[in-house]
């Protein structure tokens, strides 16, 4: 099939000239314009208002959960390519990382370094459960009205431009009638009228449908606020949870480097291998570190343990007496 290029960019030229011109005799109110019923109009105004502050909602969702404008922009296009995201670390992470480290540096047997490093794995669960939260509420909330904007208010306003080009066209048809000299022109563009009007009504009950659409979906993105507000709660509750415990491990340590030691009963140890405590009354050990030690009256298995200001039950076994042998 053969096209004639020039004539159809001249044809092109020309509607959108016509266009323009129509456009402008309507809003200079010298032109007639076909209205939309008032029903339609209020759904009209509800969609673009759902869709403005749909808009405002997940930019400000994303901005709260990705602070860092460069890591949206890297999410945004790892999306678009349908690849993985990085599973990078959270800022909590990166800080309990860093005390951990510092902590090992300063020594496990300074109370400085060991509040550190318990400080530090705090954090890192912190993180851990911020990434968790993270990925929970972009999978209940923002997929959702990503999906909604990119689905159904990018076709409403498809539906909604081909309804104002055939409202365009019925009014041009309309003008044609009215400016028709002999009966053979204004019987053909009767012909037309009746055409375009049909086609202007059939696309305005399919904009209309798809708008009352547009209306019930806040249901749907209620349920998911709900979801949203319910994994935000778990995460808070958590959070308080892990800071919770460490108070109490911070305050439970502080209590111990506190109380006050009879000198002449402690006897030096040298550790023979490392130890990890059991829990928080324990003191934890490395191998060839000395500590100072004494005996717990009717414990045959565990005597006490001092590090600078620590303090902690140290399982015989783990020890060698330097000073004296107290365990026989």
């Amino acid at each position: 099939m053969d096209f004639n290029v020039k004539k159809l960019m001249k044809e092109g030229v020309r509607t959108a000239f016509n266009r323009v011109v129509q456009l402008t005799e309507e809003t200079l109110g010298t032109s007639e314009k076909t209205e939309l019923d008032a029903h339609f109009e209020h759904l009209s105004e509800r969609a673009n208002t759902t869709k403005m502050w749909t808009e405002k909602i997940l930019r400000n969702m994303e901005a709260m959960l990705t602070p860092n404008p460069g890591n949206r922009i890297e999410d945004f296009f790892y999306e678009k390519i349908d690849k993985k995201k990085p599973n990078r670390l959270s800022n909590l992470e990166y800080v309990g990382i860093d005390m951990i480290e510092a902590g090992n540096e300063f020594g496990s047997g300074v109370a400085y370094g060991s509040a550190l490093i318990k400080v530090g794995q705090c954090q890192q669960k912190l993180g851990q459960i911020e990434r968790d939260f993270i990925g929970t509420a972009a999978n209940c909330y923002i997929q959702p009205l990503r999906k909604f904007l990119e689905g159904e208010m990018k076709t409403v306003s498809k539906e909604m431009h081909i309804l104002e080009s055939k409202r365009l066209d019925l009014d041009a048809c309309k003008n044609r009638v009215r400016k028709a000299r002999s009966m053979l022109g204004q019987q053909s563009a009767e012909r037309e009228l009746r055409v375009a009007q049909s086609e202007f009504d059939r696309q305005a009950e399919i904009t209309k449908l798809l708008l009352e659409g547009v209306a019930s979906s806040q249901a749907g993105h209620l349920r998911c606020l709900h979801e949203f507000v319910e994994a935000q709660a778990r995460h808070y509750a958590q959070c308080h949870a892990i800071m919770q415990e460490l108070q109490r491990d911070l305050a439970g340590t502080n209590q111990q480097n506190t109380e006050p030691v009879n000198n002449s009963d402690q006897e030096k140890a040298r550790v023979v291998c490392d130890y990890e405590p059991r829990d928080p009354s324990e003191l934890n050990l490395m191998k060839d570190e000395v500590i100072c030690v004494t005996s717990i009256p009717g414990d045959e298995d565990y005597v006490m343990g001092y590090r600078g200001l620590q303090r902690g039950k140290v399982p015989k076994a783990y020890l060698e007496i330097i000073s004296f042998n107290m365990f026989n």
